[in-house]
């Protein structure tokens, strides 16, 4: 097994190399709400505590949280994507906007509604505030042949003028066979690095430059169980062969990340940040954001799984989907432990 640790000082000098870059973000963009109240008493109707409305806020969620992320660290994304025609389309435009996202390779879809997530989240004694319950508005019908052939046609045109391509696969239909198979031949015929956040289906990403998954999803996919570290191995160095990447990535949640690359071999990288742990929504789109902007960067892969895991222990501090800034990210790489250690 081959472990090399990248010492902090690389990791610094690295970082300004992530800004200045251009992303195209392909996948499933929703709206993700909070309401946010606070826990008086218990209900009398039923054993739920009874919450006094506070405030409400939205964010960018599913593929537009990556967007973000890349956005916040100095580099430009381009949206592409479905919305509906709804009042949670125009919300999730605006924030778009207002986080420097380019969406002129969003499409209108009327007939289906904009996906939206809302969270209904207590506060009062406890130390950080609680996720009660989750609303999911989502369709996950087959898109529509034309809606399908107008994110073909934006992929067309943006794909050529960016740094690299990044799919998010939240199965609500856009990162289907068709838009799979035209980023690929874009990637290649153009020279341009392609990713994946895959949520399980891997099969669909054989060529693919970068696979990132989660450790459960990788079990799914397997059919056994990922225990042990050299379980890890096992299957990472498994699924490199059969799909054909340069680097597969399974992410372990509270016990850091494995990197499983051609060239770099093997490396377990324990949770930079253990003891913070508040909400781990969207700390995946952050791995995958940052690893992009890393590699679209000309660094090697080890170094950016170092960076995506200082950024991933910064976001599980915060509620809802986080992105780190360039100055949050170094306080991180200099005040934290040896992530790699």
């Amino acid at each position: 097994m081959t472990r090399r640790r990248v010492d902090k000082d690389t990791l610094l000098k690295a970082l300004p190399g992530l800004r200045d870059l251009s992303i195209l973000v392909l996948g499933d963009l929703f709206l993700d709400e909070y309401i946010v109240g606070r826990a008086t008493r218990l209900s009398r109707e039923a054993p739920v505590p009874v919450l006094e409305f506070d405030r409400s806020f939205c964010l960018p969620g599913g593929a537009a949280n990556p967007a973000h992320n890349i956005s916040s660290l100095g580099s430009t994304a381009h949206a592409i994507g479905v919305v509906g025609d709804d009042e949670a389309a125009r919300k999730l435009r605006s924030h778009l906007g207002e986080a420097g996202i380019l969406t002129a390779g969003l499409v209108t879809d009327p007939g289906r509604p904009t996906t939206t997530k809302t969270r209904v989240v207590a506060e009062g004694t406890l130390v950080f505030p609680q996720q009660l319950a989750r609303i999911d508005k989502v369709e996950r019908r087959p898109l529509d042949g034309v809606v399908t052939s107008r994110l073909v046609t934006h992929l067309d045109e943006f794909a050529p003028r960016v740094d690299a391509l990044l799919l998010s696969d939240y199965k609500t239909g856009v990162v289907n066979d068709e838009t799979v198979a035209r980023a690929l031949r874009l990637s290649r015929n153009h020279d341009k690095l392609i990713t994946v956040d895959s949520q399980g289906d891997l099969h669909k990403f054989k060529g693919f430059d970068l696979v990132k998954c989660n450790r459960r999803e990788a079990e799914t996919f397997l059919g056994q169980d990922l225990r042990t570290y050299a379980d890890l191995e096992r299957a990472g160095e498994g699924l490199l062969a059969e799909l054909d990447s340069v680097a597969i990535v399974i992410t372990r949640g509270d016990e850091g990340m494995s990197l499983i690359s051609a060239k770099d071999g093997i490396l377990h990288i324990p949770a930079a940040n253990r003891s913070e742990v508040f909400d781990v929504t969207g700390a995946g789109d952050t791995v995958i954001a940052v690893l992009t902007l890393a590699l679209a960067a000309g660094l090697d892969v080890t170094q950016g799984a170092y960076l995506a895991n200082y950024a991933a222990g910064l976001v599980v501090r915060k509620l809802g989907n986080a992105t780190p800034t360039q100055e949050e990210l170094a306080w991180a790489i200099e005040n934290w432990g040896d992530a790699g250690s």
